[in-house]
């Protein structure tokens, strides 16, 4: 029956208007439509955890981030309950291989944990942590590749281990772990670097008994597209979940930047691609190869989106995607997408023995739409459409408070965290959404723990101030106060953007938040609106009229149990509820003021899982967040 939804799921949206969707969604129910209820990579043959899948679901997560379609994350979540049972066991995974290649999978079970907080997939994403702990390692700490492959360590394994065990070492408190993350890139890059190119070779092998490493080096004879493809994403996706103050992230930022300055030297001029030996272009047969130029094309997006790379390089990235478009992409008789020239496998040693020579690169099969391409190319095309996005947010930062609203819990590894509209929270409560849709455009997100002082707001465009906690919440509450609030104030009129989130009376301290909103002619009132019963969404449907100053795209926004405002002076309203005023934009001295009576787009309102798509929550977020990052301006 499932099998059977999908597939009418896939035939529907492209008869209706797949040649009009982003390249990544075309892409994406092509694959929907070649593994529709478990991943079997040869047609027939049982399902396997396989890392190509991963690669996959990892592209379609970046979907369900860019639209808030619950689709994309129903898809993740099917393919993946495939393998997982209950008791958080993994069919098909064997963990006594030591095998990096099946941990990638298990960046899906964070996602799923974190957002739904069902514990099969806490255990599942626990087996998988479990294996690095006895990981075999080389003399300096490098994993092996796998235990058939001792003492080797490919560029291949940092994407398949290192941003999951970076990612679980965050939410469950390992905070020693990011040191080992870190020491992973640090070893390949000094045992796989080619000193004149700055490029990094395949594969190492520290006992240098193997064929095809080097007697001297250890390092095998070539660059491979696909493997440095792979050791690029593995930095930028690890660097997501590095803290700040941690000095490996410094570390893997320095990487990062030798790494593009080496690969755009040898990116194709004319197609805009890589080839699959990087360096050899002139050799026949070499030939341009669609998965490495796709995992380039995103490592060099997102290391420009996320602040870690000059902005020079989205011509490379830009270039790159385009001559994926022209050279690599088809469209069948009935409609599909489709990935050519991707080389279906390519390693070092084995059965039969792989040498690692040109010619052996050559002889492996090219095909069309091997899950990895096809990943790969999502991955890709989800940068690629953010690159077109105007970059309304680039050096400007977003600082979330988590002073006022500081409500806290034991987290999945047993110590105190924050949580409750928090930039990390994935699930229902967050503003994981809400942050990505900022990193959308470029701004940079950061969170406040301590009181506004002028020193702390300094650098900040936008700053976001949600929920005052109350007694029932925190046991000693951070209230608001004159001196606060004339702090804050002072920082608008300088320029600054201030958001004030409210809720409803007796879930947020509105006496002491009101010292600040009425500085701006805006209070917020002890009553509760929009009060909706069960599922019965329409009670909080609230309408938008053409020419709204905020929200230029969306027609309705949920919204539901809010405070309304009293405005004076010069507020304008730009939402209201019958005669109620409900959202409301201040202007004071150079700066804006954007209030709400409710918390409203954190992750269950906008994620798609639980609101009906005919509530246009995402499109309104969008809208708002463009809204904000244009009034803001550039502060440090």
């Amino acid at each position: 029956m499932r099998k059977l939804f999908f597939i009418l799921l896939v035939i529907i949206a492209l008869q209706l208007h797949a040649q009009e969707l982003p390249y990544a969604q075309r892409m994406a129910l092509t694959a929907m439509h070649l593994w529709p209820d478990s991943f079997s990579v040869v047609p027939g043959k049982p399902a396997r955890w396989s890392y190509d899948q991963g690669v996959i679901l990892k592209g379609i997560e970046g979907i369900w981030l860019q639209t808030g379609d619950p689709k994309w994350f129903q898809y993740i979540q099917h393919s993946m309950d495939y393998f997982v049972a209950e008791d958080g066991s993994i069919k098909d995974y064997a963990p006594d291989s030591y095998n990096l290649d099946h941990i990638n999978n298990g960046k899906l079970l964070l996602l799923l944990y974190r957002v739904t907080g069902k514990e099969k997939y806490k255990k599942a994403a626990t087996l998988l942590r479990t294996q690095l702990s006895t990981q075999p390692r080389t003399k300096e700490g490098g994993f092996w590749h796998k235990k058939t492959y001792p003492y080797q360590m490919w560029l291949d394994g940092l994407y398949m281990a290192q941003p999951f065990y970076a990612e679980y070492a965050g939410v469950f408190g390992e905070d020693s772990v990011f040191n080992d993350v870190a020491r992973q890139f640090v070893l390949m890059e000094k045992k796989a670097i080619d000193p004149a190119t700055g490029l990094l070779y395949h594969g190492y092998d520290e006992s240098r008994v193997q064929q095809w490493a080097d007697k001297q080096t250890g390092h095998s004879p070539n660059f491979w597209g696909r493997a440095l493809g792979w050791y690029g994403m593995a930095l930028v996706d690890a660097l997501d979940y590095f803290p700040d103050e941690h000095p490996g992230k410094k570390q893997l930022i320095a990487i990062l930047k030798r790494f593009a300055a080496a690969v755009v030297k040898v990116q194709d001029p004319k197609t805009g691609l890589w080839y699959d030996i990087v360096n050899l272009p002139g050799k026949k047969p070499n030939y341009t190869e669609s998965s490495a130029s796709a995992m380039l094309v995103y490592t060099l997006a997102k290391g420009v989106r996320k602040g870690y790379l000059s902005s020079g390089y989205l011509v490379n990235a830009a270039n790159g995607f385009d001559g994926l478009i022209k050279n690599k992409i088809t469209v069948d008789k009935n409609g599909f997408t489709n990935l050519e020239g991707t080389v279906s496998v390519s390693g070092l040693g084995g059965k039969p023995y792989r040498n690692g020579s040109f010619e052996y690169y050559m002889s492996e099969k090219v095909v069309q739409n091997d899950p990895k391409g096809v990943g790969a190319f999502i991955l890709a095309a989800n940068e690629a459409a953010l690159i077109k996005k105007e970059p309304v947010g680039k050096g400007k930062t977003v600082l979330l408070d988590n002073y006022y609203n500081n409500e806290t819990k034991t987290g999945p590894g047993g110590k105190t965290a924050s949580w409750h509209y928090t930039w990390d929270d994935r699930s229902n409560g967050g503003y994981y959404f809400l942050g990505n849709l900022f990193e959308q455009y470029a701004a940079t997100i950061k969170t406040l723990k301590t009181a506004p002082s002028a020193q702390a707001l300094k650098n900040a465009s936008v700053y976001i101030i949600v929920d005052p906690d109350t007694e029932k919440e925190t046991a000693h509450p951070n209230y608001m106060n004159p001196a606060d609030a004339q702090t804050i104030a002072d920082w608008v009129k300088q320029g600054g953007v201030l958001v004030l989130l409210a809720n409803d009376a007796g879930n947020c301290d509105l006496e002491h938040f009101n010292i600040l909103a009425d500085q701006f002619g805006i209070h917020f009132n002890e009553d509760n609106l929009l009060m909706v019963r069960n599922n019965d969404y329409e009670m909080g449907k609230v309408n938008i009229s053409p020419g709204n100053i905020v929200f230029k795209n969306a027609k309705n926004v949920y919204l539901k149990e809010i405070a309304s405002l009293n405005l004076y002076k010069n507020v304008v309203p730009v939402l209201k509820s019958g005669n109620n005023n409900v959202m409301a934009v201040a202007r004071y001295g150079r700066g804006t003021v954007l209030a709400l009576g409710d918390p409203w787009i954190y992750n269950e309102y906008v994620d798609g899982r639980k609101l009906p798509l005919q509530y246009e929550n995402y499109k309104a977020a969008q809208d708002w967040v463009r809204f904000l990052l244009n009034k803001a301006i550039i502060k440090n």
